[in-house]
């Protein structure tokens, strides 16, 4: 098993990646979404934090009528930010992709879960937060910027605001190719009320599943585990709800609805081993789960190689995202970046 050519999400075919950002005065804020290929992906949901912010989850439901979904967006701006799958609809119907209805010809409804993260007034503004303008801007990105090849990770698109155990959070993504041939994916959004640095060693716990040669060396002296423990003491939060990671896993085999749900599941399993504590009250953390069904169906040893490796990229994307977020100051707080950390 290795790493796909990107080692990101766009590893599996087909799939799109796209940021955006707020700018001006008081900003600090953004929405990625993630397209699926050419007639829509499979998918599925699994919502373990306590206080969730999402969109058209109940449509994953393997129960429910709706096979395919056209994109995913994952974005700041708590419950508000949920309007940015406004844009990134009336972009999909501009462009004929959806899900096709009786209204009128050539009428369709595309199918756009979503899903957001708390980080109003990290910026100083608690009114800038993404809208439908935003997220038609990360469409664009996915479109006619680099969507299908590398995946700008650290302090982009929702990654901008994210926060995660007093440190700097962010977007990180990574990869696996099976031995048979089939890739699985994640792009996540770190942005946790738990840590994702082990408090004794200065180590990301993340980086313990990373293949060989992907991650650094992480000696952090005593002064730096002193800085770390005492970040962690003072940025706890104490709020419900002021906290979440979000997260898609993909995979080009075949699977159904319920094999979706269970793929996000196995992420959540990445989550629990990347950061401590998670699935809190404080988090609404929430994986998406999608098959692009380019492969064929996997027999049981391959669904179980599937599975078990979902859990690992995963993992290995919230150690991505804490390596490459770097140290921000704004007019409503300082995040340090665990690079910076280290020295």
């Amino acid at each position: 098993m290795h790493p796909g050519p990107h080692n990101a999400l766009t590893d599996v075919p087909g799939l799109r990646v796209g940021h955006a950002a707020l700018t001006g005065d008081g900003a600090f804020s953004g929405t990625t979404v993630v397209l699926a290929p050419e007639g829509g992906a499979v998918g599925g949901v699994d919502v373990r934090g306590a206080a969730p912010g999402t969109r058209e989850t109940d449509l994953l439901d393997p129960r429910n009528s709706v096979q395919r979904i056209h994109a995913v967006v994952l974005s700041g701006g708590s419950a508000y930010g949920l309007a940015a799958a406004d844009g990134i609809m009336r972009r999909l119907e501009d462009a004929g992709i959806g899900f096709p209805v009786g209204a009128a010809p050539g009428a369709v409804v595309p199918i756009v879960p979503a899903a957001v993260i708390f980080d109003l007034g990290r910026g100083g503004n608690i009114r800038a937060r993404p809208d439908a303008a935003l997220g038609a801007e990360a469409y664009d990105d996915a479109v006619a910027g680099p969507g299908a090849g590398p995946v700008a990770q650290g302090v982009v698109g929702a990654g901008t605001g994210a926060v995660a155990g007093g440190l700097k959070g962010g977007i990180g993504t990574a990869s696996a190719v099976l031995d048979g041939g089939g890739t699985v994916a994640a792009l996540v959004v770190v942005n946790a009320a738990g840590s994702a640095v082990d408090p004794g060693t200065g180590e990301l716990y993340g980086a313990r599943c990373g293949m060989e040669g992907e991650f650094p060396a992480m000696t952090p002296g005593p002064s730096a585990l002193e800085t770390l423990r005492s970040i962690v003491a003072a940025r706890r939060p104490r709020q419900v709800g002021m906290a979440t990671t979000l997260g898609v896993v993909a995979t080009d085999l075949t699977l159904d609805k319920a094999g979706c749900a269970r793929l996000a599941g196995m992420g959540h399993d990445g989550l629990a081993r990347a950061i401590s504590p998670v699935h809190t009250t404080m988090d609404g953390d929430t994986i998406f789960g999608l098959s692009t069904v380019d492969r064929p169906a996997p027999d049981a040893v391959t669904l179980y190689e599937l599975q078990a490796a979902a859990a690992d990229v995963v993992s290995r994307a919230v150690a991505h995202a804490l390596l490459v977020a770097g140290t921000v100051r704004t007019s409503g707080g300082e995040w340090l970046g665990y690079r910076e950390l280290l020295g």
